[in-house]
C-alpha cells in the first residue's frame, strides 16, 4: 500500500476510533458536520479525504484537536 493510502487509511481509523469513543453514530456525525452518512463512511473506509475544513468540522464535532486526526 502507498504511503498515502496508509496516512488516509489512518485518519480514517481516528475518525471512526473518536466517534466511537463519543458514542455518536455516522448518521450524527454527518449531520452535525453536514455533509452525507455515506462520505463519513467513505473517510472512515479511507477512501476519501476529507478537505481541511472538513475536518476541523469533524474534529470539532467529534471533541478532539485537528491534529489528533492527522498525527502520523
Amino acid at each position: 500500500m502507498r504511503t498515502n493510502a496508509r496516512k488516509i487509511k489512518a485518519i480514517g481509523e481516528r475518525v471512526r476510533r473518536a466517534r466511537k469513543n463519543k458514542d455518536i453514530t455516522q448518521e450524527k456525525l454527518a449531520d452535525m458536520v453536514g455533509v452525507s452518512t455515506t462520505y463519513i463512511g467513505f473517510i472512515e473506509q479511507g477512501q476519501r479525504l476529507p478537505s481541511i475544513k472538513t475536518s476541523d468540522k469533524i474534529a470539532r464535532a467529534l471533541g478532539v484537536k485537528l491534529s489528533e486526526l492527522f498525527d502520523f
